[in-house]
């Protein structure tokens, strides 16, 4: 297998992986995901699946841009979206934190002993 073969092995590995994680976000967000957040998975499938199949396309917006390489643009955008990532992650599960407490001290207080029935409760086992 030469180099062409070999640069379309893994231009199909990595448009299979694109288009796989890409359907799996879909699936598992349902319904309740914002149209905003499909139309930029979207879009990232896009620009991922172009990047793979033009290499040479990915530098000239690197050049546009001034990064020397288009491997190096693409470093800094998956840095960029990574932190996203994190930050949206550190958001979600402080409100899911903030969630929790709530309901554990709901369910305290719909569970705790009547204030009248503790004190007929303590009084005549003494």
């Amino acid at each position: 297998m030469g180099a062409m073969g070999s640069t379309l092995v893994i231009q199909i590995l990595l448009i299979l992986g694109i288009l796989g994680i890409t359907f799996w976000l879909f699936r598992t967000r349902g319904a309740r995901q914002l149209a905003v957040r499909r139309l930029l998975i979207l879009g990232f499938a896009l620009f991922a699946v172009a990047a793979v199949v033009s290499p040479r396309l990915l530098t000239r917006v690197a050049h546009l841009v001034g990064v020397g390489r288009g491997a190096d643009l693409l470093l800094y955008a998956t840095v960029i979206v990574l932190l996203g990532v994190i930050a949206l992650q550190e958001v979600r599960a402080k409100n899911e934190e903030k969630r929790i407490t709530y309901l554990a001290r709901r369910i305290a207080l719909d569970e705790a002993e009547q204030p009248a029935a503790y004190r007929e409760r303590t009084q005549s086992g003494a």
